[in-house]
């Protein structure tokens, strides 16, 4: 490594300058809050900037990556984000970078910078980092931070495990207030951060005075040999003051005494850095003054700069929130061959994709080996690819989640494994506040190709925790994609355009028919052979009821439909195969020709996505109904175990014949 001489007069002149403008950018962003100039919300960094500030000189920039925390600007403006593009974000206007106005002041992205879109859930991006540097094959180094509070994230355990097994290179920098707001350490942490988390094989912990410029360049010089070297993690611990308040509506003297307030003065980093200066003889006092006064005048100049960018366009409020993409429909099939089931489906689209994509990865909880997953989809993956491609993580939906969400930024295209969809909820946040929203919230700097594979649903005595619809719930969330598809060949094809989507999809398949033959069992398409998300499919036509379905129920729509069909009763069934996006024009037309619609899922009645298409339904087409809208659910309770609560509880064939037999004579 090269010999870096922290004595240097021209190094020790550059970050006194940057101690500088990170101090009078925070002190003139505190009065520009007041002034009501576009921005509601300001967090002083006023104590850290010396730990962000050589973060960023012993790192590279456009080489390493950062994910820094919202008080982390120093790391930030040290990296040479441009000044102004700050100041106008920190006032939601129309910036270059760092939202563009979409998320609040110092969540940070800028994709020329390796900066990933940061966002205000503490600790989330502890998991995205392990992402990233899981992608890295050189001997880059990933760059995180956070105050001491996030520690208590179960988000930080997953990190450092994951990290320190792999032995990614991920400085966690931990910026040690001992205040998570008002609450202290001693409430936050039993002992020690340092003493805690030590015992991660593969982890190196530096503890430091962040307010010491040799004690921490030093230990700064030994995380990153470390790091370059690919030994481990370093979880590197700044004891730092935070010397102003939490946030704009937060008043430190609530909660810490004036001698508390006292001690952390004294432990401000510029005026203990400019004293070391003094002392050492390397800048005199007028030298100081004078670099003081520059980087007074470039703050107040970028400031004013800033003040005239304009406010984000009220057009483009609904714009970026997904990236645009288009696929041509094309479909074959193989001749000559017996109907694969949906698990085969699957398993061939995953294998035909990545062989032609290397940057295709498959991971989550037992898919890799001959195991192949619960349900056996990835089987035989993992001996083709390499484990390097095909791998298990821990037992933590937060942790694949949020590991896919950091390899997509970096370029890789993950295709991860949720084992049930029960599961799902310990990494919600990820998914929801995190996955769903970047292409949007970083005005489309990055997205994120990221496809969540979940066994879903019931019908085979699965109980509360194997049996759960979760399609409602993720409908809501703006961002994300949605397939359920009903039979193999869709799911083939559905599969394949979801990888190649450059949005997050969430590719929902129904465990009850895997392996059913009679209905969901299809002739193979051919490799090249796709069909977009968003487009529905009539799977049998009619002319008296309409009836809007997905998934497993596709099957007993047509079934039934077949059935009715001999007493000259005309049903239509429409597969809606993709949930977000809705087709509602195929919906809306097969009403106009036979004016009456039975909504079918299998989820509960009472919110499920049923309600969502009767709403759109009679938006649109409401002149076209010669009847009400009805629809069939299963019963507002969780999902039972015993077979014959279990069958009481899922529509049944018997209530959906019933129900379109009333339909009809309406």
């Amino acid at each position: 490594m090269k010999i870096i001489d922290l004595k240097s007069k021209d190094r020790l002149k550059d970050v006194l300058q940057m101690l500088y403008v990170c101090r009078f950018t925070d002190e003139k962003m505190n009065k520009l809050v007041k002034q009501n100039k576009g921005t509601a919300f300001f967090l002083s960094h006023s104590g850290h900037e010396l730990i962000g500030v050589l973060s960023a000189f012993h790192l590279q920039a456009k080489k390493d990556y950062f994910l820094p925390y919202y008080r982390d600007r120093a790391v930030v403006i040290g990296l040479g984000s441009d000044l102004k593009d700050i100041f106008a974000a920190f006032l939601a206007r129309d910036s270059i970078h760092h939202s563009s106005g979409r998320m609040m002041p110092d969540h940070f992205c800028d994709n020329t910078l390796n900066i990933p879109c940061q966002s205000s859930c503490v600790g989330s991006q502890f998991l995205q980092a392990v992402g990233v540097a899981r992608a890295l094959d050189n001997d880059e180094i990933v760059y995180v931070s956070a105050g001491d509070g996030a520690t208590s994230q179960g988000d930080f355990h997953e990190a450092l495990n994951f990290s320190s097994i792999y032995k990614l290179p991920v400085l966690f920098s931990i910026q040690d207030n001992e205040y998570a707001i008002s609450t202290t350490k001693k409430e936050q942490t039993a002992g020690s951060i340092e003493n805690v988390f030590k015992n991660y094989e593969n982890l190196k912990v530096i503890s430091v005075d962040g307010s010491n410029y040799l004690e921490t360049s030093n230990a700064l010089i030994e995380a990153v040999k470390y790091l370059r070297e690919k030994k481990g993690p370093v979880l590197f611990v700044s004891k730092v003051p935070r010397l102003g308040a939490h946030s704009i509506s937060d008043d430190p003297k609530k909660y810490k005494t004036d001698e508390i307030l006292q001690k952390e003065l004294k432990k401000d980093p510029i005026p203990l850095f400019e004293n070391f200066l003094l002392d050492e003889k390397i800048l005199t006092q007028n030298e100081i003054d004078s670099i003081k006064k520059e980087s007074f005048d470039f703050v107040e100049k970028q400031a004013e700069d800033a003040q005239k960018v304009d406010f984000p366009k009220v057009e483009s409020v609904d714009k970026k929130l997904f990236k645009p993409i288009e696929i041509k429909e094309k479909i074959d099939f193989i001749k000559d061959q017996e109907p694969i089931t949906i698990m085969d489906a699957l398993n061939h689209a995953l294998k035909e994709e990545m062989e032609i994509n290397p940057n295709i990865l498959v991971f989550g909880q037992d898919v890799a080996d001959k195991k192949g997953g619960v349900f056996g989809i990835t089987r035989g993956i993992s001996d083709k690819f390499s484990k390097k491609r095909c791998f298990n993580t821990p037992l933590a939906e937060s942790t694949i989640i949020g590991l896919a969400i950091g390899l997509s930024m970096t370029g890789k295209i993950p295709v991860c494994e949720i084992q049930f969809s029960d599961y799902i909820w310990t990494g919600m946040n990820q998914l929801v506040n995190e996955l769903a929203s970047i292409y949007y919230r970083s005005n489309g700097e990055y997205n994120c190709p990221v496809v969540i594979r979940i066994p879903t649903g019931g019908y085979i005595q699965g109980g509360p925790y194997h049996s759960q619809s979760i399609e409602a719930f993720l409908a809501h969330v703006p961002g994300l994609k949605i397939v359920a598809p009903s039979n193999a060949k869709d799911a083939k094809m559905l599969l394949k355009a979801s990888i190649k989507d450059p949005n997050p999809v969430v590719f929902l398949e129904h465990k009850a028919i895997y392996r059913q033959r009679n209905f969901a069992a299809t002739l193979e398409p051919t490799k090249d052979s796709i069909i977009p998300l968003g487009k529905a499919e009539i799977v049998h036509e009619g002319e008296d009821v309409t009836i809007v379905c997905y998934s497993m129920m596709v099957m007993y729509a047509v079934e039934i439909a077949k059935k009715l069909k001999k007493e000259k009763i005309s049903v239509e069934v429409i597969d809606l195969r993709t949930i977000v996006p809705l087709d509602i024009d195929t919906i809306v037309n097969s009403i106009k020709k036979t004016s009456k619609l039975l909504i079918l899922h299998e989820d509960k009645k009472f919110g499920g996505f049923g309600a969502e298409i009767a709403s759109l339904v009679s938006e649109k087409a409401y002149d076209y109904l010669d009847a009400p809208i009805k629809r069939i659910g299963a019963l507002d309770i969780p999902v039972p175990f015993s077979k014959v609560l279990e069958d009481a509880y899922f529509p049944s064939k018997e209530k959906i014949e019933k129900e379109i037999r009333k339909l009809v004579s309406f």
